[in-house]
């Protein structure tokens, strides 16, 4: 079973990447731009296994970059522990 199978386990997987990422000092910039070519690999590589991925993958297929770096943004405040 992956992580994507389950909406719960993709944002405990992504809040534990982040929190990592935050220990070890990496800068906000620099998670918001992984989080964005996450995003954009997920969107062109990954079939959406559930309804909320579904519409993530919705709303990027419409949006601009600018826009999708702030649905990246969004994501990370919502893992955010």
């Amino acid at each position: 079973m992956s992580v994507l199978d389950n909406w719960q386990d993709w944002k405990r997987f992504l809040g534990n990447k982040m929190n990592n990422a935050e220990q070890r000092g990496m800068p906000d910039e620099a998670i918001n731009k992984l989080a964005y070519e996450i995003g954009d690999y997920l969107h062109a590589n990954v079939d959406p296994k559930n309804e909320q991925e579904r519409v993530l993958s919705d709303l990027w297929s419409v949006a601009n970059e600018n826009e999708q770096k702030a649905l990246a943004a969004c994501m990370m405040k919502l893992v955010q522990k």
